[in-house]
């Protein structure tokens, strides 16, 4: 008698994981698409480009690094060890909160990562200043698909 019980409980399991896959994949792709849309803001309602306080550039680029390297603390602290407990225990509905939290606290920090280069535009920062806070959220955001773990 526990065998459908066990059977039924998993494919509970990889509906919820199915589901959560096309939610995240759902907000990646709206993020990518705010990021470009940062962009064509940027450069159609921000202030024409004008000299900026080096100290500026410097907090934008220090903050950026800091950002960076939140990302891969939290997919190593988050995302990575849920899904190998996932693998391991695909029943374990914590691990999947805390592997949808990591995909998510992930893709906030692109995100942020992109703002920075909107907020320099609008401070009077040139496009080229602009553009490479963009492209590092919308890379790392892009990279960091998410996938299923490995026993799914």
């Amino acid at each position: 008698m526990d065998a459908p019980k066990f059977s039924a409980v998993r494919t509970e399991n990889v509906t919820s994981m199915i589901r959560a896959l096309k939610t995240l994949r759902a907000v990646q792709w709206l993020m990518l698409a705010s990021i470009l849309l940062y962009g064509v803001v940027g450069e159609l309602a921000g202030p024409v480009a004008r000299a900026v306080d080096p100290a500026l550039s410097y907090l934008f680029t220090t903050l950026a690094v800091a950002v960076v390297g939140t990302i891969f603390v939290v997919r190593r602290t988050l995302v990575l060890r849920a899904a190998q407990s996932l693998a391991t225990h695909p029943d374990d509905d914590l691990s999947l909160n805390q592997w949808r939290t990591g995909y998510l606290a992930t893709y906030a920090l692109c995100e942020a990562l992109a703002l920075f280069g909107l907020v320099q535009r609008f401070l009077g920062c040139t496009l080229q200043q602009s553009v490479l806070y963009y492209l590092g959220g919308f890379v790392l955001l892009f990279f960091f698909r998410p996938r299923p773990p490995a026993s799914l």
